[in-house]
């Protein structure tokens, strides 16, 4: 029989537990599909004396992650900690620098250190695997990497974080405004107690970096994504959408276009009105949706749960036995040095529609006031919805849906309206998702 897989899991959360208990219950599968065994040899976490429901009495504990890292018994460390600095990022750069492969399902290291961790892997001859670090159990990184190598990749966009949709999709079902829904959602143990990386777009973001950088053949580029969360969209919005054939989700795009020194790149996560016939429209709760466009391939989709210890074990051994059948390749495709530093793309020129929705004083000449805005800007108004005088305060919430304009328009007209005193808060716009 060949010789084990022997693997150091770093971290023994809900996760950590996790790749245990499969590689435990699928133990001849596993041996089958890797060509040997993948046996765990030694784990390290915070607190050793917890019961984690898994039997840990067979493995060498290392007391540091230092330790881990050095274990000359440990071929591939499974990094499980979390975060993108300190401990996480310490235990990767050992790993890679003393040779041993690198499975991680840390998205925050990669969106922020991937270049470098990809550039000690090249050196040190060390892999370096993260398919567990975008969507969970979905296998979008090797679909891109490996199924749709042959194509251009023109367009990577999708739903990339669970909280954020199940959010919305309660709020669709139930009519309940975001803090309702938000703090059920809490309860119910969908949304972490602090929820600020899953509302704001920060966990989409990441994940976005990551599949453009891939689908691209770009440098990563986190700091380039453009982020927009879910927390203004209000119950009227949701059923604004509905009335007009759409469903609200938070989407992440990316996209290239030529530019006179090579190409450009734009990446954002925004809500977005999504058209009911949309894939994307009928992806509800926590589930996670990647849609590829290659220019031979056609529109992929990649859809499945996002997140969960089953999903993400599953898609960190999958990585394990990759690396067993001596499969490894280069992270983001190409080797480092041939990646493509891309600019980041102006998004005024780009044509589109929008929704627009304002909240006004309850008297006359507002409406004349916005619409004047919307003229002097280019801005042509195909749909409008006033949302009936408030109970409390006076307020009054004005919808429209704008034909299709460049962005800069929409951007000069609330330059216009800036100020105003007839808004009495930040008017919300969302684009409608391009087919």
């Amino acid at each position: 029989m060949a010789e084990p897989l022997r693997i150091g899991i770093a971290g023994l959360g809900t996760v950590g537990t996790g790749v245990l208990h499969l590689l435990e219950t699928n133990r001849a599968l596993v041996r089958a599909r890797a060509g040997r065994p993948i046996e765990a040899v030694a784990v390290s976490a915070r607190d050793r004396n917890k019961d984690r429901g898994v039997d840990l009495s067979g493995l060498r504990w290392a007391d540091s992650l230092h330790d881990l890292a050095a274990d000359k018994d440990c071929d591939v460390v499974v990094e499980l900690v979390g975060g993108s600095e300190g401990d996480a990022l310490d235990l990767a750069r050992s790993a890679l620098s003393a040779g041993k492969g690198l499975v991680t399902a840390n998205k925050a290291l990669i969106a922020h250190h991937g270049l470098e961790l990809a550039g000690l892997a090249e050196r040190h001859s060390a892999p370096l695997k993260f398919e567990a670090a975008v969507a969970g159990g979905i296998p979008v990184v090797a679909g891109l990497r490996e199924g749709a190598a042959a194509n251009a990749i023109e367009r990577i966009y999708g739903i990339l974080n669970g909280t954020s949709n199940y959010v919305l999709s309660e709020m669709e079902a139930s009519g309940a405004d975001f803090a309702d829904v938000l703090a059920e959602a809490q309860a119910k143990g969908y949304a972490e107690a602090d929820p600020a990386f899953d509302v704001d777009g920060t966990d989409a973001a990441h994940k976005l970096a990551i599949l453009a950088a891939i689908g691209f053949g770009a440098r990563i580029d986190f700091d380039g994504v453009a982020v927009s969360g879910i927390a203004e969209v209000r119950a009227s919005d949701i059923a604004h959408a509905r009335t007009l054939g759409f469903v609200i989700r938070l989407v992440g795009v990316a996209d290239c276009e030529a530019g006179p020194s090579g190409s450009r790149l734009l990446q954002r996560v925004r809500p977005c009105l999504v058209p009911d016939h949309h894939p994307l429209a009928h992806v509800t709760g926590a589930t996670n949706a990647v849609v590829a466009e290659g220019d031979f391939a056609g529109r992929l989709l990649f859809q499945g749960a996002g997140a969960g210890a089953g999903p993400t074990a599953s898609a960190v051994v999958a990585d394990l036995i990759d690396l067993a059948r001596g499969r490894t390749g280069h992270p983001f495709s190409l080797p480092v040095g041939e990646l493509a530093a891309m600019e980041r793309a102006d998004p005024g020129h780009r044509v589109g529609r929008d929704y627009i929705r304002f909240t006004v004083a309850d008297r006359p000449g507002v409406l004349a006031e916005i619409t004047a805005a919307m003229r002097d800007a280019g801005v042509s108004i195909e749909s409008l919805i006033q949302h009936g005088r408030a109970q409390d305060g006076g307020e009054v919430l004005v919808a429209m849906v704008t034909h299709e304009g460049e962005e800069r328009c929409v951007t000069r007209a609330l330059e216009l309206l800036s100020g105003a005193s007839s808004l009495t808060a930040a008017p919300l716009v969302l684009p409608i998702l391009r087919d």
